[in-house]
């Protein structure tokens, strides 16, 4: 129980500090159909009688008001329209740095708690160790939407715990893009988006420029992020080169942390680097200093009100492989709950269904519906389109009870030291496996 515990509070410091039907075959036989569409409707027959007049408790999160009023909204349609005799409660909780998942996990300790809750993937560990969480592989193979979510979200979900199993469904995500200035490239005489991972350090170098001639650089060719938070666009120079995060000391791995390395040192990324979070890295971006950077659709709005039409973005480009920072938010079914049949209604409405569209253009989260990604919401918008673009490769650090250290202290105080010359490439990937897998 001790070590239970331990993991739980682990698992929520991290949350806190971390701000996917397959296709179908022809019958083997014309005398086959009948008794599959046989079973088909018996296992809907069944499905309708567990769900018949089920009360469902959703427990979630709302960032403000408006988003609190359009859960209630999409509740209200789902419970009017399911036509399967579904009633959702939904029960608003507050994020509270975190500390949401830590009243989930007190109240189904305690024998209480909802039937479903919405979801952060770095919470599933001490569920799972705590059999608190039901598995929804099974739900998941029989669901007739289920090729409308990425394979690789579906994958995501799974890398949360050690025994392959899902469960946690996908409902939104932030997925990290490359923000540029159309104006710098052409300065530079940069005529397209770099493509190849390659080309993305070819035009580092060129956007660092002496736009005045008084021999000093006043344009970055990099927003580099070297404080915390720092790790997830780093993960895609590691990845660029063919490393992991399975094995950090590996060559690819560390010529990946060389070409990190000789980005600050060749001058690339402006000398406050180092310590630069952030504030500074978007500052720097939004001021003229720095030509490209890494973010998200967060910060898209503010984006395009100062550039208009001179900020755009592009997915990070494969070298010999290819990699994004994720961010998540899911839902996922108790193994208390009494009807799972009917909190996978709820759920998966929430990813596929008409509760997927009317969150994510309420709140301009990225869809991980194929079918909802195709609106004009989201096809009219180019940081939409780099997020959606990313989400087949994209991923997260992973989840050990070492992670939130690694992120907080380890990643960010070994990799200045790399940066800075006081250690090698090959030293400072050493440190970080070390400490992430100690």
């Amino acid at each position: 129980m001790k070590k239970k515990i331990l993991s739980l509070v682990l698992s929520l410091s991290m949350v806190a500090a971390l701000t996917a039907c397959g296709s179908s075959a022809a019958p083997a036989a014309e005398s086959a159909a009948p008794a599959e569409s046989a079973a088909a409707t018996e296992a809907a027959a069944d499905t309708a009688a567990s769900t018949d007049g089920a009360t469902i408790t959703y427990w979630y999160w709302a960032d403000n008001t408006d988003y609190s009023q359009l859960m209630q909204d999409i509740i209200a349609k789902f419970n009017a329209e399911n036509g399967k005799g579904i009633t959702v409660v939904g029960e608003e909780y507050p994020w509270d740095g975190g500390a949401y998942s830590e009243n989930v996990f007190n109240a189904c300790m305690g024998g209480g708690g909802p039937d479903c809750a919405s979801w952060k993937l770095t919470s599933t560990p001490s569920f799972v160790n705590n059999d608190l969480l039901l598995p929804l592989d099974d739900y998941v193979a029989g669901w007739d939407k289920k090729d409308d979510i990425d394979a690789n979200l579906y994958d995501v979900m799974k890398s949360a715990t050690e025994d392959g199993k899902m469960y946690v469904m996908p409902w939104n995500v932030q997925v990290l893009y490359v923000y540029y200035r159309p104006s710098l490239f052409e300065q530079a005489g940069i005529t397209a988006v770099p493509k190849t991972y390659d080309e993305l350090l070819e035009d580092i170098k060129k956007c660092t420029m002496d736009t005045d001639g008084d021999g000093k650089t006043d344009v970055y060719g990099w927003g580099m992020r070297g404080a915390k938070g720092g790790q997830e666009p780093w993960g895609c120079f590691v990845y660029g080169e063919g490393g992991t995060f399975e094995d950090l000391t590996t060559p690819e791995a560390v010529k990946g942390m060389q070409d990190f390395i000789d980005i600050y040192q060749n001058g690339y990324a402006p000398e406050t680097a180092t310590g630069d979070g952030f504030d500074q890295i978007i500052a720097n971006f939004q001021n003229g200093t720095t030509a490209m950077t890494i973010h998200h659709t967060g910060s898209s709005k503010g984006m395009e009100e100062l550039f208009g039409e001179d900020v755009d973005a592009f997915p990070m480009p494969a070298g010999k492989g290819q990699w994004t920072s994720m961010g998540d938010t899911d839902n996922v079914i108790m193994s208390s709950c009494e009807n799972p049949d009917a909190a996978f209604e709820w759920i998966s409405y929430l990813a596929a269904g008409e509760g997927q569209k009317m969150w994510c253009e309420g709140t301009g989260n990225v869809p991980v519906s194929k079918t909802v990604q195709e609106g004009d919401f989201f096809t009219s918008n180019r940081f939409m389109q780099a997020s959606i673009e990313g989400q087949s490769f994209a991923g997260i650090i992973p989840i050990k009870d070492t992670t939130t250290e690694w992120i907080s202290t380890v990643w960010p105080n070994t990799v200045a030291q790399a940066l800075t010359g006081d250690i090698t490439a090959e030293e400072c990937m050493q440190t970080l496996q070390d400490a992430l897998y100690q």
